[in-house]
């Protein structure tokens, strides 16, 4: 597995911005619409929650579920992305992650910020 299998965040050219910052250098918030999110819940895989059981036993990382938790990211994140474009919005500011166990079965993560319209200054 390369690199890009533990990788996430947006294309350069991306119609809405995503940042973790409370503004972004050289734009105006023109419109703050409001709170949006992406929520997913993924179940482990058999097969990689008994590989992780015999790999936490010698130490390591858990590169399967490594990799199913990037994909989880990703895919909240375009829920994200996808919510603040319906609402009208170019940006989401001052996003996070959520991450917390779902009923013993799965994994609930969910990025969160504030949609909102920028525009160069």
């Amino acid at each position: 597995m390369g690199i890009e299998d533990y990788g996430g965040g947006q294309t350069p050219r991306a119609d809405v911005l995503v940042v973790t910052t409370n503004d972004v250098p050289g734009h105006q918030v023109t419109e703050v619409i409001g709170e949006v999110f992406g929520l997913t819940v993924r179940s482990r895989h058999l097969g990689s929650q008994i590989g992780a059981g015999l790999k936490s036993m010698v130490g390591g990382e858990l590169k399967g579920l490594t990799k199913t938790l990037v994909e989880t990211r990703n895919q909240a994140m375009e829920r994200l992305v996808e919510q603040a474009r319906t609402r009208g919005a170019n940006a989401v500011l001052m996003m996070r992650f959520d991450v917390s166990e779902a009923a013993d079965v799965g994994t609930e993560v969910c990025a969160y910020g504030t949609a909102a319209v920028i525009s160069r200054t």
